[in-house]
C-alpha cells in the first residue's frame, strides 16, 4: 500500500507540476496535426487542415513570427 500512495503522490505532483507551468506560461493548450498526419500513406485526422491553415491562422502566424 505504501508504494502505491507514493506512486500516487509522485503523479500527482507531476501533473500538478505541469499545470502549474501551463498556467504560469500565459499559452493556451494547442494541438497539432503532426503524428500520423507526418506519414505518407495515412490519412490526416484534421482533413489537411494544416497544410490549409485559415486567414486568422495564417495572420497569427505572421505575428508570432514578427513578419
Amino acid at each position: 500500500m505504501t508504494t502505491f500512495m507514493l506512486t500516487f503522490v509522485i503523479f500527482l505532483l507531476a501533473v500538478s507540476g505541469m499545470a502549474l507551468g501551463l498556467v504560469l506560461s500565459g499559452r493556451r493548450i494547442e494541438g497539432s496535426c503532426g503524428g500520423l498526419n507526418r506519414v505518407s500513406g495515412m490519412d490526416s485526422d484534421c482533413g489537411g487542415a494544416c497544410r490549409r491553415p485559415c486567414p486568422r491562422r495564417r495572420a497569427a502566424e505572421a505575428r508570432r513570427l514578427g513578419l
